[in-house]
């Protein structure tokens, strides 16, 4: 059983002992001691089973169950001993005829353990990691606090129902008692939850982000505005100018259907922009009409800081009526695309994207033959209003293709979530992952492909005599056929893909050296996501945090350059959180304990999923202060970001961190 299957096994028995005790003390104050003495019997079964699925997930790593083990069952365990001991004997008298009721104590300790199991749960999942003695005390404080409000109310012993021979007492004072007692007892559970939730998430936490390793000396002080592209391409290659205009415009999908959309140059996705190893890539970007403003983005391309387009960061976001020019040397073959950084979440779900293409200098790479008959793709996939549409600028989705020519498909996920990618009717090589080359990746076939939001996939192959398909997310009847002939002959059927294995990339390919050592790094961050209440832009929200905090009350992660920097990503949360840090390739080192064996797998996008934990690595090398955060851009609008900052460099743009690029500060 998987890591994120445990947690939520370990929340639904959470949730039947929160009921169980509950049940056991509404049974007592109705005075149903059979049902009573079962829901106890009941609550403490299905506390100890409780037991068992912290364990297993204690064995996944301490960041899953620091606040069960420190607070929630000590809370849990003590307050149940204590229900068990004073109200078990006195069920048990009860029902062999040696006692008339149940003392208030032994009812208000069977509510007191309802408490403790309600504000244990309540503590995972609205402060989670980590868990600091503040707010331990409080949620304590809050369990007893709900106890007393419950004794106030239970003044005389709850007899024992007639049946069992038990004096009465009048019906009308019966009646008054169980309001009282119900009402009261249900207002300490509103105060139990509420409290130990609201109350103690906005506590100052410890950040555990710091880095370790040895101290370097500071370096004399730079501007992120200094730190721009260069003026010239390298020898041999030429300046590829480019005009991008924002505004907002109808566009007609593939479908037929219009929508209302914000562009690049009036239609989406924005110009293909494309240029060969050297040569300077240099694109103005002028805002005609997004009110809010807009930059540029270069996902997965390592460009100097200045030139990143993150507002309130590495510039101002660029207002209507301005502009702002980007400038950088193609030095990196590969896949890649652009988008807007300014309030992304809805900018680049309304069309603010594009994509961009680096040929490496000789035309051709050392996977494919030259051929005029070679057919090249670059296919983003985008969600317009529920539709995946998986198109390029020109909206074909059927493409001719000779037998024998090498295709090359470049897949692009522009979207916030993963899709699941199947090339079906060929078997077939993912020669590249996030633009950078995979070594010797053998050829695959019958295989589905997890592709994160930001991330890309190049598949090459060899076109057979009958049609290929490109099928995304189990449909079908979607996605992009590539046809041996201009007609319908030869057309390959595609069959059911859902059942398909996934293809682990962590071990595909050949396994070769790489350029550092990641045991002795020195820096190592560790970044717990979750769900929590916090601070986020100066506002209390129900956000998606990083160490129990929101952006931009993150602490920043200082390296200095030349570090080797190594993160800790684990995922306590039931959301997949794709990982993508600005500037930088990340070297996959493992995913839940397990090394990677395959190829050396850089990405700049990695999929998170509920309960991992991954461990990547990258060489500090490209001075600036870069944004490392969730891709899912609803999430890094909701808290999930924060800064990666070189010792030493500073921003004019923004002010203790920046302003938020995805917020729209």
């Amino acid at each position: 059983m998987t890591t994120g299957l445990w947690i939520i096994l370990d929340h639904v028995v959470a949730l039947l002992s929160i009921a169980a005790w509950f049940a056991a003390g509404v049974t007592l104050a109705l005075r149903r001691t059979r049902l009573a003495l079962t829901g106890l019997v009941a609550a403490v079964l299905v506390t100890l089973v409780r037991v068992g699925t912290v364990a297993m997930l204690a064995g996944q790593g301490w960041w899953f169950v620091q606040e069960k083990v420190l607070l929630g069952l000590p809370m849990l365990g003590a307050a149940g001993a204590v229900a068990v001991l004073l109200a078990g004997p006195q069920l048990l008298a009860v029902r062999r005829g040696r006692a008339a009721g149940v003392s208030a104590r032994g009812v208000v300790s069977v509510f007191t353990a309802g408490y403790a199991a309600l504000a244990g749960l309540v503590v995972t999942f609205l402060a989670g990691y980590p868990l600091t003695l503040s707010a331990a005390l409080i949620t304590i404080s809050l369990v007893g606090a709900s106890a007393l409000l419950t004794a106030r109310v239970v003044t005389t012993p709850v007899e024992n129902s007639a049946d069992a021979g038990i004096a009465q007492v009048p019906e009308d004072r019966r009646a008054i008692s169980r309001r009282r007692f119900l009402g009261w007892t249900g207002g300490a559970v509103v105060v139990t939850a509420a409290g130990s939730g609201t109350g103690l998430s906005f506590l100052t936490t410890e950040s555990v982000t710091r880095g370790g390793g040895p101290g370097r000396s500071p370096r004399a002080a730079v501007s992120v505005a200094d730190l721009r592209g260069p003026g010239s391409p390298a020898p041999g290659g030429t300046v590829r100018r480019q005009v991008l205009t924002a505004k907002k415009a109808t566009v007609r999908l593939p479908s037929g259907r219009e929508i209302d959309a914000w562009t690049y140059n009036g239609a989406v996705p924005g110009p293909a922009i494309t240029a060969t190893q050297g040569d300077l890539i240099e694109v103005r970007l002028h805002n005609a009409d997004i009110d809010d403003g807009v930059t540029l983005h270069w996902h997965g391309y390592d460009v100097p800081c200045g030139e990143d387009g993150a507002p309130g960061v590495t510039q101002l976001a660029v207002r209507p009526g301005a502009d702002f020019v980007y400038r950088f040397r193609a030095d990196q073959v590969g896949t890649y695309w652009y988008h807007t950084h300014y309030a992304s979440h809805v900018g680049v779900h309304k069309g603010l994207y594009g994509t961009l293409v680096v040929q490496p200098r000789a035309g051709q790479r050392a996977d494919e033959p030259a051929t005029a008959e070679q057919v090249d793709l670059t296919l983003p996939v985008h969600t317009f209003d529920g539709t995946v549409v998986i198109a390029g600028r020109d909206g074909r989705t059927e493409h001719p293709a000779p037998p024998g020519a090498p295709v090359r498909l470049r897949v692009i996920n522009t979207d916030s979530d993963p899709h699941r990618i199947v090339l079906a009717g060929t078997p077939f090589r993912v020669a590249a992952v996030d633009g950078r080359d995979l070594n010797q990746p053998g050829e695959v076939r019958d295989v589905g492909l997890h592709l994160p939001a930001g991330g890309r996939y190049d598949l090459v192959f060899l076109m057979p005599d009958t049609s290929v398909a490109l099928v995304v997310d189990d449909d079908r009847d979607g996605g992009v056929r590539l046809r041996p002939r201009g007609d319908a002959r030869g057309e390959a059927r595609v069959e059911e893909t859902s059942d398909l294995p996934e293809l682990d990339l962590l071990r595909y390919g050949v396994p070769a050296a790489v350029p550092f050592d990641s045991r002795n790094a020195d820096r190592h961050f560790t970044m717990v996501l979750d769900r929590g209440v916090a601070m986020t832009d100066g506002k209390p929200a129900y956000a998606q945090t990083v160490n129990g905090r929101g952006h931009p009350s993150i602490p920043d992660q200082l390296v200095a350059e030349g570090d080797i920097v190594r993160f800790t990503v684990v995922n306590r949360s039931l959301e997949t959180h794709p990982w993508h840090l600005h500037g930088h390739p990340v070297l996959i080192l493992s995913r839940n304990g397990t090394p990677s064996t395959g190829s050396p797998l850089w990405v700049d996008t990695f999929d998170v999923r509920p309960g991992e934990t991954w461990e990547v690595a990258f060489h500090a090398t490209n001075p600036g202060i870069w944004m490392n955060h969730c891709h899912n851009l609803p999430h890094a609008h909701q808290g999930m970001m924060l800064r990666l900052q070189y010792d030493g460099v500073t921003t004019p743009f923004g002010g203790s961190h920046g302003g938020s690029p995805s917020h729209g500060h």
